[in-house]
């Protein structure tokens, strides 16, 4: 009896100590795939609602208004975006766990757009910049955000 209480205990605190932070509307894809699944293969996915998984890496700094998820075991990564102001992701949010879902959308910028993004990117997040590193466009894929859960 005494084994049964201490494992009851013990899960109602797991339970507890598992919350989740949920912002924007309700996920509705009742299946999330890993950023590296979704990654392998971006364009199988350009302009669908995907629900994702992964490690939040990085946070907007000025605005809540997008992360970065990335796979623990891969260098794979996806920008989760969302409008001004629609949600604001709590800056916190690092290193926590989260399943983002939205539009997979793909996005090809010359090197001028390229450097223009990162020099933004870099103000925002109180980075140096130095747009004589970046040579040439980019392809960069990012989820139009619907809504997260944000799991601490």
């Amino acid at each position: 009896m005494r084994r049964v209480m201490l494992a009851l205990v013990f899960s109602c605190l797991t339970v507890s100590l598992l919350a989740e932070t949920k912002l924007g509307k309700p996920l509705t894809l009742g299946k999330s795939v890993t950023v590296a699944q979704l990654m392998g293969d971006p364009a199988a996915s350009i302009g669908k609602t995907v629900q994702v998984t992964g490690r939040i890496t990085e946070v907007c700094e000025m605005a809540g208004c997008w992360l970065n998820l990335v796979e623990p075991q891969s260098t794979k990564h996806v920008r989760f975006k969302v409008n001004d102001g629609e949600i604001v992701i709590p800056k916190q949010s690092v290193g926590k766990t989260a399943i983002a879902e939205g539009k997979l959308m793909k996005f090809d910028l010359t090197r001028e757009q390229t450097i223009a993004r990162a020099r933004h990117e870099a103000e925002e997040q109180g980075r140096k910049f130095n747009p004589n590193a970046i040579k040439s466009g980019s392809t960069v894929y990012q989820i139009q955000g619907d809504g997260v859960v944000i799991v601490d």
